[in-house]
């Protein structure tokens, strides 16, 4: 079966920088609606589009078609009476960014303590990165009309909306960040 909108594709992948560093060897494999769904940057899903089960391939996104570029307006110094004890550097927190017309709060991660201040950084950990995506494509399956309505995976590594399944709330797609 051909990758075509509405269809369910599972694939390995490998990401690395563009200067070939290695930045993730995904343990389980991705798995997508395919068709305009925003769950897989739309540069891979164009790419992938008309392949079938056995392809392979290498593909390079710039900044803007991955995480954006790097927003040093997103890097917030706070008083660190702001945080709970004990802090660390990596710990997340979620919050508003200043002056933006959106609405949409940001995951902002400690990036350095230091006495009475905290760093803040709100933007993704590979904004500002080209990325090089190694994909095969596994397996390609339609899509189950509940998925589709659903604009996601259900069962095997996807989301399950099941109550009495004990996993209502946990995506299980395994998303590329």
């Amino acid at each position: 079966m051909k990758i075509v909108k509405n269809s369910v594709v599972t694939a390995r992948y490998t990401l690395k920088d563009a200067q070939d560093n290695l930045i993730e060897e995904g343990q389980e494999p991705m798995v997508y609606l395919h068709g305009g769904y925003d769950n897989i940057f739309p540069k891979i899903e164009e790419a992938l589009e008309g392949k079938e089960a056995g392809f392979s391939t290498i593909i390079q996104l710039n900044p803007e078609d991955a995480f954006g570029d790097y927003d040093a307006a997103l890097v917030k110094v706070e008083p660190r009476n702001r945080f709970p004890s004990p802090l660390e550097v990596g710990m997340q927190f979620e919050g508003m960014p200043e002056e933006t017309e959106e609405d949409e709060a940001l995951i902002f991660t400690v990036t350095d303590i230091a006495e009475d201040k905290v760093v803040l950084d709100g933007n993704h950990p590979l904004a500002g990165i080209a990325l090089r995506f190694s994909l095969t494509v596994e397996s390609v399956r339609e899509a189950s009309d509940e998925e589709v309505a659903h604009g996601h995976v259900h069962g095997a590594h996807g989301h399950h909306d099941d109550e009495d399944d004990g996993m209502s709330d946990e995506y299980r797609s395994h998303q590329i960040h």
